[in-house]
C-alpha cells in the first residue's frame, strides 16, 4: 500500500475568516488591530469598488474607487474578539469607513500551528442568528471575463445591491485553451463582491446571471457564501432592525 494512503487532512477546528474592505492605505490599520486581538497575520488584496455613499462619476468621467480587501484567517474562539478589535480601530462603525464580514470556513489546509489553546469551537450563538440582522447576509462571488465587471455591478445595483467591490485575478476554464507560440494564456479575471441580504439574495443572483449571461458557456461563473456577521453597516442593519419591528407590530 501507498505510504500516503488513508492519510486524512485534520478539520479547520472551526476558524473563520473575516473579509474586510477598506479605503487604500486603510489596511494597515486593519492588519494592526487584527494582530493585537491575537491573528497571526493576514493578507492584503487591491480592488476598486463603489458604494451607495460615493460619486459615480465627475464631469462625465466614471469613478473607481480604489479600495484594499484584507483577509483575516482566525479560530473561531479569537475571531469575535479580531472583529471587534478591527471595528474600533478602524472605525467600521462609521459611514464610509469600510465593511467587514465574518465567514464560517468548512476547512483550512496549511495551517501548521494555531493559537495556544485552540479547540473546535461550539457554537452557542446558534439561536441569536435569526434574530440578528447583522447575521442575516449573504456574500455573492462572480468570476467574470475582465471588462464583464461593470455589468456585475450595475446588474446588482439595480436590483437592490447597495454596491460591490472588485478584484483583479487570472485563470482558465475548460473553454480556455488559446496558446501563443505555444504558451498557455491565461485569460484575466475579475472578482466581483457583493454582500446582499438574503431576502434579496435571489433576486440580486438572478439580475447578475442575467446581465453577464452567466448561463451561456465561457461566460463565467458565481457562487454564495453565507455570512456569519456584518461589519460596518449599521445604517442598513438598523433599517433591517426596524423593519422587522413594525412587522412583529402589525401581527
Amino acid at each position: 500500500m501507498n505510504g500516503k494512503a488513508g492519510i486524512k487532512m485534520k478539520p479547520s477546528q472551526a476558524h473563520k475568516l473575516l473579509l474586510t474592505i477598506v479605503k487604500k492605505s486603510e489596511a494597515k490599520l486593519v492588519v494592526r488591530a487584527a494582530k493585537e486581538a491575537g491573528a497571526r497575520g493576514a493578507t492584503v488584496l487591491l480592488a476598486k469598488g463603489s458604494g451607495i455613499h460615493e460619486k459615480k462619476s465627475f464631469l462625465g468621467i466614471p469613478l473607481s474607487y480604489e479600495k484594499e480587501v484584507v483577509l483575516t484567517i482566525a479560530p473561531g474562539q479569537v475571531m469575535k474578539k479580531i472583529a471587534n478589535s478591527v471595528t474600533e480601530k478602524v472605525q467600521l462603525n462609521q459611514s464610509g469607513k469600510g465593511i467587514g464580514m465574518v465567514i464560517n470556513l468548512e476547512n483550512v489546509l496549511g495551517i501548521v500551528t494555531l493559537a495556544p489553546g485552540s479547540k473546535v469551537e461550539k457554537r452557542d450563538e446558534e439561536e441569536q442568528i435569526m434574530s440578528d440582522p447583522a447575521k442575516k447576509f449573504d456574500l455573492i462571488v462572480t468570476i467574470v471575463n475582465r471588462g464583464d465587471a461593470s455589468k456585475v455591478v450595475d446588474a446588482s445595483l439595480a436590483a437592490g445591491a447597495e454596491g460591490a467591490t472588485v478584484l483583479s485575478g487570472r485563470g482558465s476554464g475548460i473553454h480556455e485553451k488559446a496558446k501563443l507560440f505555444n504558451i498557455q494564456i491565461e485569460p484575466e479575471k475579475e472578482i466581483v463582491l457583493t454582500l446582499i441580504h438574503h431576502q434579496l439574495t435571489k433576486h440580486v443572483a438572478e439580475a447578475i446571471e442575467t446581465g453577464v449571461e452567466l448561463n451561456q458557456s465561457g461566460k463565467g461563473i458565481a457562487f454564495i457564501l453565507d455570512v456569519e456577521r456584518v461589519i460596518g453597516i449599521n445604517h442598513l442593519i438598523e433599517e433591517i432592525r426596524q423593519e422587522e419591528q413594525t412587522n412583529r407590530e402589525k401581527e
